[in-house]
């Protein structure tokens, strides 16, 4: 019975989406731009079509990309959830676009609802807040950490994303304190659909050495209705998800959870969780360095170094691939680290797809990212979703 392993590359938009526009983003495109800003190599993603999806996207290859995939199915993909936010791209990728319009914090400052950081102050007995604005979390941890530690009041912030973050010092501050005060938070942005709040642990003791940790957890909101996990799990198949992947999905239809810190980690857990996983398997993870550690920080050469650090690695995946298994690689979003700002940018993504079993080609541009979770659903011989096509 064939397994599916889908590698989602947090944030690797390959050119703005057709309503890029509206969000501000017209113009964005984080392979592209990198790669005319650093002379990258990517040789085995682009045997599998990157260059070509690109093309595909924008009507352009990027430079040290070709036009000629030597393998596998290509194409591109397009969202219909509204936002640009990390739970609509992974619902979307799994069956279940998002049905409604999330809620976001005005670029005011202070940014959130006095009552609702009363509230979080009175349930939590924190002595206050620091913080309530947009921000980058590195930069105001890097500003107002001495500060937390000294008065042990949290950092609160938000993005552009429908996000309330909370930073804290994991010995001073604790972790399970900064768990249990997210999971407060979450109780009470719940009612104004904001889509996650997550605990962002650092350590050091000044700013020149904070620094983020692993334990990052994220309280999200459930998707509205049975994604491809749900669905894969009560067909009675094992499903792994790795790094922030069973956060994202508030935990729903998740079978073996594992976490890892940094990209190369987690793809050493990708290949332990192939050894493991049973037929039928389905296996989850998300690549989270590029968005959080490239793509928020404006890190053009990180960014593209990251990226070839992946690639030099993606044969150590297809060689692990049994006879009948499938890889997909694709991304949630954009985050050009040459955009304006700090956050997201909407794009398209690619669609990469190989299986020793599966004949090379083109899939086109898909009108949503739900054909991506139907053509698993379709490998792993799921009944169809309300949502979506497969491509395979």
């Amino acid at each position: 019975m064939p397994r599916v392993i889908l590698c989602i590359l947090d944030s690797f938009g390959i050119g703005a989406a057709p309503d890029a526009a509206d969000y501000g983003d017209a113009g964005s495109d984080t392979l592209g731009h990198i790669a005319a800003n650093y002379q990258i190599s990517l040789p085995n993603l682009d045997a599998l079509g990157l260059g070509a999806a690109a093309r595909l996207a924008t009507g352009n290859v990027p430079r040290g990309l070709t036009d000629q995939p030597k393998g596998g199915r290509y194409g591109v993909g397009r969202e219909v959830s509204k936002g640009k936010d990390t739970p609509s791209g992974h619902w979307e990728i799994a069956g279940v676009p998002v049905p409604f319009e999330w809620g976001y914090f005005p670029l005011t400052e202070p940014t959130f609802p006095p009552d609702l950081i009363a509230q979080l102050i009175e349930r939590s007995g924190i002595p206050g807040i620091l913080g309530d604005r947009h921000a980058s979390g590195t930069t105001i941890i890097a500003e107002l950490g001495e500060e937390s530690i000294r008065t042990g009041k949290p950092i609160c912030y938000t993005s552009a994303d429908s996000v309330f973050q909370i930073a804290a010092h994991e010995t001073h501050f604790g972790l399970e304190r900064l768990y249990k005060l997210c999971e407060t938070a979450f109780e009470l942005t719940a009612p104004l659909r904001i889509g996650r709040v997550i605990a962002r642990p650092f350590v050091g003791e000044n700013a020149n050495d904070f620094k983020r940790t692993g334990n990052r957890r994220d309280f999200a909101i459930a998707p509205p209705e049975p994604t491809l996990l749900d669905r894969a799990k009560a067909a009675g198949r094992q499903v792994y998800a790795l790094g922030k992947i069973s956060d994202i999905y508030a935990g729903h239809g998740v079978t073996h959870k594992i976490k890892a810190t940094g990209n190369m980690a987690l793809f050493d857990r990708t290949l332990e969780a192939m050894e493991m996983a049973a037929d039928g398997a389905f296996i989850m993870v998300n690549f989270v360095d590029f968005d959080q550690d490239y793509g928020h920080r404006r890190d053009v050469p990180g960014y593209a170094k990251a990226l070839e650090a992946f690639d030099n690695r993606v044969p150590e995946l297809i060689a692990a691939l049994r006879p009948d298994d499938l890889v997909v690689f694709t991304s949630d979003h954009g985050n050009d680290p040459t955009w304006r700002g700090t956050d997201h940018t909407r794009e398209q993504t690619p669609i990469l797809a190989f299986s020793p079993a599966l004949s090379p080609g083109t899939i086109g541009i898909r009108p949503t990212f739900a054909d991506i979770g139907e053509s698993i659903a379709h490998w792993l011989g799921l009944p169809p979703g309300p949502h979506g096509k497969s491509f395979l």
